[in-house]
């Protein structure tokens, strides 16, 4: 939702476009400093080490000298021809396993109510990139279920991460996001970033296609301050941040029980869908330390072998 206003104090449809616009630009420009803040946060994190070694892959690593038993395809003859000795083209080591992220973009996720450090949506993109800095510096596999960004393992991908992401900036997104359907590969690890506060269909059925590919992971409710306390008083116009939804309330406090209600019931739903999917529910405020999460967040997706269960 938007941060309600008053009735009265409604202002137009072209006002409410321009704010949008600079809105906008101002996430997109405010990006290459959270790539920066993203691998400052991924530093915070103990014990990640590199993870880089030969292996089967397509990425060139190192040459090294022939030793005994090498076989004769293996040799680089280019390399070899301008030395004394023979040399193999060792390639770089690639994990099976993915680690797929979806900071969802939609509307509803640039919402950040008075004295928020953050939009839903800019804490969603500092915690995917944060994580795909951990998996480049293990040498491992990281993507962008959406926009599409193709598995890769070298540190420039996350730039092109940053830019995939600063790109979304300047559309139209939907009032809700939802996690769009693709192959992830088997065993593969997935984090999910939203509010999770659309419709929850399809987001049950993107988790039952990856509990069918054996895939692990973890859905991160991200929610403002506001979203929680609900402190919200008087007469006050609330409003979806796409603006396709709108509800005027002349005491806005007393529909904080059923807000909460309402509140208790998605989570218990989230918590279910998580379970039933073997999978872990997280749940940040864009008001809390990011660090604590992605350690938490980290591990859970690094034990690959762990039967996860959902927290109370």
């Amino acid at each position: 939702m938007s941060e309600p206003r008053r009735p009265e104090a409604a202002f137009s449809s072209g006002a409410e476009a321009a704010r949008l616009r600079r809105d906008a630009e101002g996430a997109a420009s405010a990006l290459p400093p959270l790539l920066l803040a993203a691998e400052r946060l991924a530093s915070l994190v103990t014990g990640a080490h590199g993870r880089r070694r030969s292996g089967r892959g397509e990425t060139f690593w190192q040459y090294r000298r022939a030793l005994p038993g090498d076989a004769l395809s293996d040799m680089d003859w280019r390399r070899s021809a301008r030395a004394d000795e023979l040399y193999v083209r060792e390639t770089e080591w690639e994990a099976a396993q993915t680690l797929w992220l979806w900071p969802d973009r939609s509307a509803a996720m640039r919402f950040r109510s008075k004295g928020a450090p953050s939009t839903k949506a800019e804490r969603a993109s500092l915690l995917s990139l944060a994580l795909a800095a951990l998996a480049a510096r293990s040498g491992e596999r990281f993507a962008l279920l959406a926009p599409p960004l193709a598995p890769t393992s070298r540190e420039t991908g996350l730039r092109r991460m940053a830019l995939a992401l600063a790109a979304t900036d300047q559309e139209t997104p939907p009032d809700y996001g939802a996690p769009p359907a693709a192959p992830l590969g088997r065993r593969a690890r997935v984090a999910l970033f939203s509010d999770f506060f659309g419709p929850l269909e399809p987001l049950a059925r993107r988790l039952a296609s990856a509990a069918a590919q054996e895939a692990g992971g973890a859905l991160v409710q991200i929610l403002d301050p506001a979203e929680e306390a609900f402190p919200y008083r008087g007469r006050l116009l609330f409003e979806s941040m796409g603006g396709l939804l709108n509800y005027e309330a002349d005491r806005a406090e007393a529909l904080n029980a059923a807000y909460q209600d309402k509140l208790a019931e998605r989570r218990a739903r989230l918590e279910d869908l998580a379970r039933g999917a073997g999978w872990r529910l997280f749940l940040h405020r864009t008001d809390q330390s990011p660090a604590p999460l992605l350690l938490a967040l980290h591990g859970a997706l690094s034990a690959a072998s762990q039967s996860w269960s959902a927290p109370r």
